[in-house]
């Protein structure tokens, strides 16, 4: 049960996302606009979690993607969405902030 709870809060093994980034991976912030406004990831593109589905055509199925939000459970249900909607590629990045001082 722990393991299955550190794998849906991106717990499990160790991620680079530094060179994800820098290999061309894309960072989804599922925050809210307002959220978003008040601070995020440079480059990172705001798709909130309830309107993830909307943007599912936008991008190619095998590109490799970080999801984030503020505390890390809403990035897990994206990277859950996406994974069982056939993105090959899908990394949960946690909380936004915690992210940026990683990449």
């Amino acid at each position: 049960m722990l393991n299955t709870l550190k794998k849906i809060l991106g717990l499990g093994p160790k991620v680079d996302f530094a060179a994800l980034v820098k290999e061309g991976a894309i960072i989804l912030d599922v925050r809210s606009p307002g959220e978003f406004k008040q601070g995020h990831i440079t480059k990172s593109i705001n798709t909130p979690l309830p309107e993830l589905s909307k943007h599912f055509s936008k991008i190619k199925k095998d590109t490799t993607i970080i999801t984030c939000c503020a505390s890390g459970m809403r990035s897990a249900s994206a990277k859950s969405i996406l994974k069982s909607n056939g993105f090959t590629n899908v990394h949960n990045g946690g909380g936004w902030s915690s992210l940026q001082s990683k990449i």
